[in-house]
């Protein structure tokens, strides 16, 4: 089944908003989160979107989920695989997931990159003996991109 198709099957298109909408087929997105002293540290990381909010992974050490954890406004601009931005930035409130939550990301992530997050990265994660951790970015919606 074509990846168009299989968005078609799960209502992915129909059930977001504009806000979300350049992330829907974006493979790669810049994630900027914020350290204490307010710097911006830009991340490229891969995303699924349902409905309204935008999911991804990581695990437990890396500096983007420590720096989630103190502050959880972010941005977020379709970008390339290397971070280059190709798109209109949002701003967004993070939520790191747990339990059935988790689990529903992790599958949303591995039918998008059914190669990569669907055997990979997990694998990788366990090998390292890293605790894999979804995160859910809820956009605001302030009408307007940031700049």
């Amino acid at each position: 089944m074509s990846y168009a198709a299989s968005l078609k099957q799960h209502s992915y298109e129909d059930t977001s908003t504009a806000i979300v909408a350049p992330f829907i087929k974006q493979k790669t997105a810049l994630l900027t989160t914020y350290r204490r002293s307010g710097e911006p540290v830009g991340t490229p990381v891969n995303v699924a979107v349902e409905g309204d909010h935008i999911f991804f992974r990581t695990w437990d050490t890396t500096g983007k989920f420590k720096r989630l954890r103190n502050n959880t406004m972010v941005e977020l601009v379709p970008s390339t695989f290397r971070g280059k931005p190709t798109g209109l930035p949002i701003r967004a409130r993070g939520r790191i997931l747990s339990g059935t939550e988790s689990e529903h990301a992790a599958q949303l992530l591995g039918h998008k990159y059914p190669i990569l997050h669907g055997f990979l990265i997990p694998r990788l994660h366990r090998l390292q003996g890293n605790t894999t951790v979804h995160v859910e970015l809820t956009p605001i919606d302030d009408g307007e991109h940031t700049t």
